[in-house]
Parts: C-alpha cells; structure tokens; sequence
C-alpha cells in the first residue's frame, strides 16, 4: 500500500477539546496506529496547526514533534498538500473562517454548533455546495460505546414499537469563586455563543435523528440558575447565557423525548450522559460505555406500596449488553470516515445540511423557552 497524505488546517487546536479529543486523540492516534486504510492507499494526516496565540502553538507542536504551525490562517490554506480545514473555534469565530477555507477550496470539517444561527449554517452549506467540496460536523455522540450498543439493539428490532426516549446530561461547572470551573467562561455569555440549549440541542438533534427519527417538534425551558460566575482571570461577570435546558421532542411516528441537559446539576447516574429508551417488547438504558436491557419476557411486576420497602432490586434485573467488539474513540472513528469520505468518496451522512438542522433545533429551543410555546420544525430541503 502507498501513504496519500492528506495536509490538515487544524484551527482552534489550543483549546480543551480541539488539542485533546481531536489532534491527540484523533489525528496523531491515526498516525501512531499507521495511518487509515482506504482501497490500495494508507491516508496519512498531516497537521498544519493554527490559533491566535504563537506560544500556545510553539508549545504544542514542539511536545508533538510537529513542525508547521502558524497564527496566519490564509498562509495554511495556501499550503500546497493543505486539503481538509477543520474548526475547532468557539462558535461565533465559525462563520469566517469557514468562509474563507470554502474560498480556498477546502474541505470542510467543524466542530458543532456549525454557527450561531439557521440562516449561516444554510448559507455555508450553500457555499460548500456551489464550491463543490466535502463538508462534515463532529456527531461524537453517535459513536460512543454505549450508543453504538444501542444501535445494535435497533438494527436487531429488540424495542419493537418506540414509546419514549428520556435523556438526562449534565454536572455540576464550578463557579470559579473557589474551584476552578472545569469549562471555559465564553460558554455562559450569550454574546460570545455560549449556553447549553445552542451547544447541546445540537447534539440531541442528531442522536434522535440517526436513532429514533427527526424531531417533528421541539417544546423548551430553558434557565440561567448561576447568574454569577468568576473568569479564567478571576474576574467575576454576569452569566448572560443559560446553563439548564429542558427539551420536549416529537419524532416522527409518534414517540416522545424528553432531555435535560444542564450544568448545574450534580450527578447521581452511573455516567454524565445517559438515555432510558422504552419500547412495546423492550427497553434499554444507554450511556457513555454501558448499555444494559430489560425485554419484555424479565419486566418485572411491581405494585405500588409506599408504607413497605420494595422487595425487588430494580436494578439488578437488567442485563448487560456485551461489548462483542473494540470501541475506539469516538472523535477517530469519525475522523478516520471523514477522511476516507473525502479521499474515496465513501458514505457520509453528517454534512452541513445536518450541521444546520441542529443549529435550527437550538434556535427553535431558544425561541421555544422565550416565548413559552411548542414550536414545530420544518424539514430542511437539500
């Protein structure tokens, strides 16, 4: 086999989850392990590092042993082997460099939200269109291990007729005050693109969509319950973005989702993420890793008695979905199809035009909370 290689514009990279999700544990994983297989060629990834601060950058490419690296977007762009522009930005700062990559000719990878707004992510998707270039969002969610279990369970029609999915996300962010809060301030001040409905009904729009079926309708609440928090320079300010939302969701053929996500939750769950799905024949609690089942044939019969305590040990009646495969990060898994899909043309499904039906959801959630109303969601035309 020959190494194609492929120059990657990482941009972003010196934030949390650009440097440890996407280029240690994605790109320089896929070059440790020897590339990705793709027909006759081993696609090789070449990073070409970009961010605003030239210490942050020197420091990382030199810990890596990686030589290229600047602070000038358009002179990585204009690298001869560049091929693929990934955005790892806060979302605001999206928009334009995106643009510009699309201007250049690139391929497009971004970390969600895509934008803002509807009306942005439509148009880049529009550009990328008229460009003719690839386009992907990180739909991380997708392949974790315990989600990927639970496809397994739907592809093996172990539910029978879909009831209802409840999802519960989220943990306590430290205020700053005096513990250093564990997520970065701009994600609690509106004008800087924060808050949790933008960040996560994106997400959620793509779990129930490649899982359970599009979102018909939304319905919202979402809250601001720490109104104050402390900076990164210890600075305190005004939490203008919220930090819960409450979401109802219609999918199609009638099932119901209701999903909390929040940062201000303290957590008593076996993961920071998890999904109780509920059919006619069977349900399954799903999270991060594990996935565990109960079928219809093992639901127990309990009797509602409040002056005893309950006989049955509820949890010990599920079981446990084996693993029966090995789960990589899911951040690679999904890096290493979007590089085949631009090479080879391979299937993909998470494009811009997905990209934007989850920047509608969170715009729909927003409106939703602000004017206290269900809202439906129109399908996006291609």
């Amino acid at each position: 086999m020959s190494h194609r290689r492929v120059g990657i514009v990482m941009n972003g990279i010196t934030g949390r989850m650009g440097y440890n999700q996407h280029l240690v544990r994605s790109i320089l994983a896929i070059r440790e392990q020897g590339g990705v297989p793709a027909g006759d060629d081993v696609l090789w990834p070449e990073p070409i590092l970009v961010g605003r601060s030239e210490e942050k950058l020197r420091a990382i490419a030199t810990r890596h042993g990686l030589e290229r690296w600047t602070t000038n977007l358009e002179k990585a762009l204009a690298e001869p082997d560049a091929e693929i522009y990934f955005d790892a930005q806060s979302t605001q700062l999206h928009r334009a460099a995106i643009t510009t990559a699309l201007a250049a000719g690139k391929h497009v990878y971004a970390e969600k939200p895509l934008t803002e707004d509807l009306d942005g992510a439509l148009e880049l998707a529009r550009v990328a269109e008229t460009a003719g270039v690839r386009t992907g969002v990180v739909a991380d969610k997708l392949f974790l291990p315990g989600l990927r279990k639970l496809r397994r369970l739907i592809d093996g029609g172990f539910f029978g007729r879909l009831l209802s999915v409840r999802g519960e996300f989220g943990y306590w962010v430290f205020e700053g005050d005096w513990q250093a809060p564990q997520r970065p301030s701009w994600n609690y001040r509106a004008e800087d693109g924060g808050g949790v409905t933008l960040d996560m009904f994106c997400h959620w729009e793509y779990v129930l969509h490649d899982l359970f079926g599009r979102v018909q309708s939304v319905q919202a609440l979402a809250r601001t319950h720490i109104p104050e928090r402390v900076d990164e320079s210890g600075a305190t300010y005004t939490a203008t973005a919220d930090d819960a939302a409450y979401g109802i969701f219609e999918l199609d053929g009638g099932a119901i989702a209701q999903i909390n996500s929040s940062w201000a939750v303290r957590v008593f769950r076996d993961e920071l993420v998890e999904f109780q799905v509920d059919g006619t024949e069977g349900s399954a609690v799903a999270g991060l890793r594990r996935c565990r089942v109960q079928h219809r044939s093992t639901t127990p019969k309990p009797v509602w008695n409040p002056d005893i305590a309950s006989p049955l040990d509820f949890r010990a009646q599920w079981a446990e979905v084996p693993d029966n495969e090995d789960f990589d990060n899911g951040f690679k898994v999904q890096w290493e199809m979007f590089l085949r899909h631009v090479v080879t043309g391979a299937p993909w499904r998470f494009d811009f035009l997905a990209a934007a039906r989850g920047v509608q959801l969170a715009e729909l959630g927003v409106r939703s909370a602000a004017e206290g109303c269900r809202l439906e969601v129109p399908e996006l035309a291609p």
